[in-house]
């Protein structure tokens, strides 16, 4: 009996957040700014079918869409209050956090391999310690600098045994391309890309070092607004699920967004899974044994605490939301 009374009480304390989180919008609001991004395709579903402008047009909200090349973008935009919700990399996002950027994480819209090392075809290069004073080309913020660090430092090596190439996603990939990198820490769908149209060779893989696509509202935007933000994560659930049941569709929308061919779009996907979206301990796990390796390299400070930062990041209130597909 004791246990059953703790399980009703917990659900009434579940149900009592929900009302509150599902509360009336915030008069105030115009507008809703969002992010879309390449190596989010459940954004490109939703800017492309108009379901965000269909389900805030009602209240007189219009929508403005903001592209995001990575996810240093997506944040610096954040930052700035050009958007209120940004797609990042879990650890990204928590580089942010600990730069006292305010933003909480508050969905999961892809657990990807989004991300590896990758040289061209005929490079003498074939594993990470092949990078040793090597030109490696790679945008500082992002889940493949992340993932860069991690794999240097599996190999007790860091960011000082290299040369790095600080270049946005596209133009990374173009100077591995064109020879003047040696290696990329590539990042899809550009790295699918030149996989399949040049023979590029990702020589170092681990899907676990990847963190979490997770999507980002500004912190004070979620305090005026929960009633917002929880319709605008229906509405990514409903992009979600629809992506899962339309697989060649979802493929279509990405090639057209990115301008890809649909094998460079099937091959993107393929390292893309989109069947969990709540953000939860999964996420909170992977995150702080990233920031870990971030603070071991100096990224993050050393007398921060990553465990508290990454509680302050997530906020798990619209966990159970999500997963009843309210």
């Amino acid at each position: 009996m004791r246990n059953v009374l703790k399980t009703v009480a917990r659900a009434a304390l579940a149900a009592s957040a929900l009302l509150a989180l599902t509360a009336g919008a915030h008069a105030e609001v115009k507008k809703i700014r969002l992010d879309y991004a390449y190596y989010n395709p459940v954004s490109l579903v939703l800017k492309e079918k108009g379901w965000v402008e269909e389900e805030f047009s009602k209240d007189g909200i219009t929508v403005e869409w903001v592209l995001s090349l990575g996810s240093n973008k997506a944040l610096e935009f954040l930052n700035g209050r050009s958007v209120d919700f940004g797609s990042t990399a879990g650890a990204a996002a928590l580089i942010a956090r600990a730069n006292s950027i305010p933003i909480k994480s508050i969905y999961v819209y892809s657990k990807p391999e989004w991300t590896a090392l990758v040289t061209q075809k005929d490079s003498p290069i074939k594993t990470v310690k092949d990078l040793k004073g090597k030109r490696v080309a790679v945008t500082r913020g992002t889940d493949p600098y992340i993932f860069l660090l991690r794999a240097l430092d599996l190999n007790n090596m860091t960011e000082k045994d290299i040369k790095p190439v600080l270049l946005q996603h596209p133009d990374g990939k173009t100077a591995l391309d064109r020879g003047d990198v040696d290696a990329w820490a590539g990042l899809d769908p550009h790295m699918a890309q030149t996989e399949i149209e040049n023979g590029s060779r990702l020589f170092f893989r681990d899907v676990d070092l990847n963190t979490y696509g997770v999507l980002n509202v500004r912190e004070e935007f979620l305090a005026e607004n929960p009633a917002i933000a929880s319709r605008v994560l229906t509405v990514y659930e409903r992009g979600r699920k629809w992506s899962l049941a339309n697989p060649a569709e979802l493929r279509a929308i990405l090639a057209k967004a990115a301008k890809l061919s649909d094998p460079v779009a099937a091959k993107t996907l393929e390292r893309t899974d989109l069947t969990k979206s709540a953000i939860g301990d999964a996420q909170r796990d992977t995150i702080v044994a990233a920031g870990l390796v971030l603070q071991k390299t100096g990224v993050i400070a050393p007398d921060a605490d990553v465990k508290a930062l990454t509680n302050a990041l997530i906020d798990t209130r619209f966990s159970a939301q999500v997963a009843a597909g309210k």
